[in-house]
């Protein structure tokens, strides 16, 4: 693959002529909208291609999504345009230090103990949680109008605040009509400045997690997709560029594990995070980690590969940058990624998720590989 999700906003950057490299040799015109869609795997668009013609045949470069291959990893990924050994948010859900010793922190909602829990943007304010700028940022210090056109409630979202960080105009939009309209109203202008915006549609992640990917509601979706891209190709003026590309792929659980049942997982074991293809695994004092991830091993054997922190960290499953050690921290000290299609499921603490029939976050070609659509791309 010739890059990453990392490199996008770079590129970008560097094709609007802020200083920097543009590793997937983007060229642009005055304006630049990057359409982000929730869930559209490169595999899963091109298995399916006969439902998305004008997607498929545009689709003509691979990104590697990053690992972990979901959400809120991915977004952050973007915005910052590096990995998460770098910007921090290493997962779903992962340990944050506190009085106690550790909490979870889930950053997909930026809430704590749990996706229903309490709501943490002041007790985990999420500027101080991922430190670095964006590069949003840095086109507006380089004189773009920012722009966004994503469903109102995620303007001020702790994630958002976390990896966008520029303030901008937003235009309001959750369906795929509305989202079209809002790129329309950003690239119709005769402002003398350039601009840039961000869109996001989500229809076909939620699609993909309640019904399967291919599943025909996944299809239905994956339609509209079709349709708002070949209609912003038609209505855009010559003088925007339009990028297009997504987080992470899917796949449908097959094989299931209950994590919950099996009691030697949770000896010597304070707290389990991440989600059901990507576990972070956290120790209570006193245990070792070697005996820790020799029981999940056992336990998961022929259904995850369980490494250490270490380890891990030594084959950058992260990023190629070694994290700080705050960043480091949070990462679970043992790690199971599941294998082939099988999900590692906590009806306890997820009883939403532990019944979605589509998942990402592990190493899979259909999770990790998506689509870079782009002007004069690499």
């Amino acid at each position: 693959m010739p890059g990453s999700l990392s490199d996008v906003m770079p590129s970008v950057c560097a094709a609007f002529g802020l200083p920097g490299p543009n590793p997937l040799g983007l060229q642009v015109e005055r304006d630049v909208v990057l359409l982000l869609v929730d869930g559209l795997g490169a595999e899963l668009l091109a298995r399916h291609a006969e439902h998305a013609p004008t997607l498929a045949a545009h689709a003509l470069v691979r990104l590697d999504a990053g690992f972990p291959s979901t959400t809120a990893t991915s977004l952050t990924s973007l915005a910052i345009g590096a990995p998460c050994a770098s910007h921090g948010i290493v997962g779903y859900s992962f340990g944050v230090p506190d009085e106690r010793g550790r909490r979870l922190f889930n950053s997909l909602r930026w809430t704590i103990d749990g996706a229903s829990g309490p709501d943490a943007r002041d007790s985990h304010p999420p500027e101080e949680l991922q430190r670095h700028h964006s590069r949003l940022e840095a086109l507006a210090h380089g004189g773009a109008e920012i722009h966004y056109v994503l469903p109102g409630y995620q303007e001020r979202s702790g994630l958002t605040r976390a990896a966008f960080r520029a303030p901008g105009s937003l235009h309001p939009a959750s369906s795929w009509e509305e989202v079209r309209d809002g790129v329309l109203e950003v690239a119709r202008h005769d402002s003398p400045a350039r601009r840039f915006a961000y869109a996001y549609f989500s229809s076909l992640d939620t699609a993909g997690h309640i019904h399967g990917p291919g599943s025909p509601e996944w299809l239905r979706v994956l339609r509209d997709v079709e349709r708002m891209y070949a209609d912003l190709l038609a209505g855009l003026p010559g003088t925007c560029s339009l990028v297009v590309t997504a987080d992470h792929g899917m796949i449908q659980a097959e094989s299931l594990v209950d994590i919950d049942s099996l009691k030697e997982l949770h000896h010597g074991v304070r707290l389990i995070g991440g989600e059901a293809r990507v576990r972070h695994v956290y120790l209570d004092r006193g245990h070792h980690v070697e005996d820790v991830a020799r029981r999940w091993a056992e336990g998961l054997d022929g259904f995850a590969r369980v490494v250490t922190r270490e380890q891990a960290l030594d084959e950058h499953w992260f990023g190629p940058t070694p994290p700080s050690s705050v960043i480091a921290h949070r990462i679970g000290h043992v790690l199971a990624v599941a294998q082939g299609n099988t999900v590692l499921v906590s009806p306890a603490q997820e009883p939403m998720e532990s019944r979605m029939l589509g998942h990402h976050g592990a190493w899979t070609v259909d999770e990790q590989a998506i689509p870079l659509i782009a002007p004069r791309a690499c």
